[in-house]
């Protein structure tokens, strides 16, 4: 079996999953296994639940006459499949990553361009070596364009995705201290996301380019296929300015305010609009598109809670993003707490990373600092420095926040939107 052959399969049917509990009628299952789990043994149970086809990677679960199918990799096979149907798609795919902002982007271009197109994007953050072949494998005939979100915390990584996504535009959201363990320090981030633009020049696709960031502008340079925005003789050109805590971009006459908090949501707007333009919407589109976008994936977002506004950015986090936040956050009006938890993935620069981090914190007067992890408390002798989100959950009990303005920010695993409900 190989994905030609399986290809007819395939394209009767309903979605591809790799969670035995979500198959449904018409559905492929393809049952991943691990060092705790074997998903095969879920096959016959699929085939019950009335899946197309399943595909398994022991020999023993394999039974043709169920369409249950044995392939020596499952993952390789989920792959192949992938890049066979790319190969068998007439529209275009724009394919994004970056250190900071490649979420909020994504959805800020999906907004954009479903003003004149039926659009496939990643769904929540299936940005690796499966969940890219998975939302591969969701777009269908009806779709005329694909945003791709792609994630990375080592080299090679992104060169694997742009073989099975095969995009004809990319953009680097941009290049900061994220995954510096897996990429071996800042240098190796940058020739880790940049194997994104060396697919696209190999190939002569297209390449976005923010103008204000040397780092593009160096890795693009003498690039002829370039659509750029940021600076005045770029090819678009838009200017940022701010309300009540809101960023918004003008182009020409037209303002267009988001809902989106902090300056480095600026460069992400600009990105989506740019797209937009370039794909022939046009700006009373745009900006309705990006108007009526609400995060709700706790990038960005502000929340009203008793009277307090919290700014709620606990999906990630870096030593670049944490700056950036920090610097938003000290421009809002009234008193302020800042909540920041331990930024994973760093590697042996943990301890010197949150350290620079809480200096720069404290050097911003807000009237309160918390935090939460381990690294942090290293470097944090304060009474106000907590192990895990529970023991800030057990303190935040017996001792309300008074001030006006909350930022939480921490990477996934600290889990502090946990808090929200004791604040």
């Amino acid at each position: 079996m190989n994905a030609e052959q399986f290809y007819p399969i395939f394209l009767r049917a309903g979605k591809v999953t790799i969670d035995s509990r979500t198959v449904q009628k018409n559905d492929l299952f393809f049952a991943f296994s691990g060092e705790q789990f074997n998903a095969a043994v879920m096959a016959d149970k699929a085939f019950e639940s009335g899946a197309l086809a399943v595909i398994v990677e022991q020999k023993e679960y394999e039974n043709e006459a169920k369409n249950i199918f044995y392939v020596p990799s499952t993952l390789i096979f989920l792959q192949e499949l992938a890049k066979y149907h790319r190969n068998n798609l007439n529209i275009p795919i724009i394919a994004l990553t970056g250190s900071n902002g490649k979420t909020t982007t994504k959805e800020l271009i999906h907004a954009v361009l479903s003003e004149k197109f039926r659009v496939q994007y990643t769904f929540g953050n299936l940005n690796n070596h499966i969940g890219v072949p998975l939302t591969m494998l969701s777009i269908r005939p009806e779709h005329e364009i694909a945003v791709i979100e792609m994630g990375a915390n080592h080299q090679k990584e992104i060169e694997m995705l742009c073989s099975i996504a095969e995009p004809d535009f990319g953009y680097i959201t941009n290049f900061g201290k994220a995954h510096l363990e897996g990429f071996g320090g800042f240098e190796g981030v940058v020739k880790g996301k940049s194997e994104l633009y060396d697919y696209l020049k190999s190939n002569g696709k297209t390449i976005l380019v923010n103008e204000n960031d040397s780092i593009q502008l160096q890795k693009t340079a003498d690039y002829p296929n370039r659509i750029t925005f940021g600076k005045e003789n770029s090819q678009y050109f838009f200017k940022e300015f701010s309300e009540k805590n809101y960023v918004g971009l003008a182009f020409g006459s037209r303002k267009i305010q988001s809902k989106l908090t902090g300056s480095y949501n600026f460069t992400n707007l600009c990105a989506a609009a740019a797209f937009g333009l370039h794909f022939g919407i046009g700006i009373d589109e745009i900006k309705s598109a990006i108007e009526n976008y609400i995060p709700t994936n706790m990038r960005s977002q502000i929340m009203q809670k008793d009277g307090k506004t919290m700014v709620l950015d606990t999906y990630n986090a870096n030593p670049s993003s944490m700056t950036e936040s920090l610097k938003n956050f000290s421009s809002f009006e009234g008193t302020k707490t800042i909540i920041i938890g331990d930024m994973l993935e760093l590697g042996e620069e943990s301890e010197k990373e949150h350290g620079d981090i809480l200096k720069f914190a404290k050097a911003m007067n807000f009237d309160e600092i918390m935090t939460v992890g381990k690294y942090f408390k290293m470097v944090n002798g304060s009474e106000k420095a907590f192990e895990n989100t529970e023991n800030l959950i057990g303190f935040l009990k017996e001792n309300k926040i008074k001030s006006k303005n909350i930022l939480l920010k921490a990477s996934r695993g600290i889990a502090l939107e946990k808090i929200i409900s004791f604040i």
